[in-house]
């Protein structure tokens, strides 16, 4: 078998199984472009909105994947919260829920106003270890979708 794969080349062999794996995890957080990579001295942390990108004055949904930064492996059992602050001092911030999905936690979000948010994260193992914070990203929140003309007349019953 080996010669077989050495005569098909092994760039060959490295881009069909760099397919099968992207094929394998297309639903993952991991491949979305909205998704924010963080580490911090223990954990590798991937935080997703949903909307993407996330707009003002509706709940958003994060979805945020915890991993032991060394084994990669899911941290199940831990604590940990989301917090954002904007250029005029306006802050939102949540707790983390587990989800079912390994090493997978939920929030939800709040943002009063559009514009650029500082974002940050805090996790832990357990109540007794320390929080260990993420190096903070800037979110763009977009300005909040207007309602249209057939809802608002739906609502005035014409």
């Amino acid at each position: 078998m080996w010669p077989r794969l050495a005569g098909l080349g092994w760039a060959l062999v490295a881009t069909l199984g760099a397919v099968s794996l992207q094929a394998c995890g297309s639903s993952d957080v991991a491949n979305d472009p909205n998704t924010q990579r963080l580490w911090t001295d223990d954990f590798y942390i991937r935080v997703t909105p949903n909307p993407a990108p996330p707009r003002a004055l509706e709940q958003i949904e994060y979805t945020v994947v915890v991993q032991d930064k060394k084994t990669r492996q899911p941290i199940d059992i831990g604590e940990g919260r989301i917090f954002a602050t904007n250029e005029d001092r306006k802050n939102t911030d949540n707790g983390f829920e587990k989800a079912p999905e390994p090493g997978t936690y939920r929030t939800k979000l709040f943002f009063a106003v559009a514009g650029p948010w500082a974002m940050g994260v805090q996790f832990r193992r357990n109540s007794g270890e320390k929080l260990q914070r993420t190096n903070d990203w800037m979110q763009e929140v977009m300005p909040a979708t207007e309602p249209s003309q057939d809802a608002s007349k739906a609502r005035s019953g014409q």
